[in-house]
């Protein structure tokens, strides 16, 4: 099955094939280097691969909306909200290497960015206040981990390394490699914490599963 088979619609015709210029040639090819970081970081964190799939696609809209297609870019995040459940807007700038970890519920804003190495569990929101235009959406750097159910709104800035309690309601920027938890979220005792890996990149989700089980949920 390919990446785009869960997404086909049934009366869905074939695409053309668009004609290439050295623009759309070289976006192509940040975006297969992405891809290729993704399937490396799912194949060693979650062996269920569905993170992949939501990764790519967006790759593929956020391409398309640069591009000026957005007509084009915004009927694929439609349909892989339909499909999946996840909801990320194209002109979101998504780093390298992300995991969207079942992922069903995630909601990403047009102006959020991402970094590299991100983790972002199921129900996530990095969405606006509903009191501002323009850049209105979340900052989140390298390495950061953002557990299930965690709300970020507004243009706050979290910091490389930080790591977002689950079910979080956070209205402030987060330091780098602090750890923020509660409704609303408060910054835990102990600053800085980036001793060893960034928490967005040292989740384990497969180890574990070496010794008794081939299925994860």
């Amino acid at each position: 099955m390919t990446t785009a088979q869960p997404l086909q619609h049934e009366h869905d015709p074939s695409p053309p094939e668009p004609d290439a210029d050295a623009d759309d040639e070289e976006e192509e090819s940040r975006v297969w280097s992405q891809i290729k970081a993704e399937a490396r970081r799912d194949a060693d964190g979650e062996p269920a691969l569905a993170s992949f799939v939501y990764a790519t696609a967006h790759r593929v809209a956020h391409a398309l909306w640069a591009q000026g297609r957005r007509a084009l870019a915004l009927a694929l995040q439609s349909r892989v909200a339909e499909v999946f459940a996840v909801d990320i807007h194209p002109a979101a700038a998504v780093g390298s290497g992300v995991l969207l970890d079942h992922a069903t519920g995630v909601v990403i804003g047009e102006t959020a960015v991402v970094g590299d190495g991100v983790s972002i569990l199921h129900h996530v929101t990095l969405g606006g206040t509903g009191e501002a235009v323009g850049d209105r959406h979340p900052k989140v750097g390298d390495g950061v981990l953002i557990g299930a159910g965690a709300t970020i709104l507004g243009n706050v800035r979290i910091g490389a390394g930080a790591k977002i309690g689950a079910g979080s309601l956070v209205l402030a920027d987060v330091p780098p490699g602090a750890t923020a938890v509660g409704n609303p979220a408060r910054l835990l005792l102990g600053g800085d914490q980036r001793g060893g890996a960034p928490a967005g990149e040292s989740m384990d989700h497969a180890s574990f599963m070496l010794e008794w089980s081939d299925y994860t949920i």
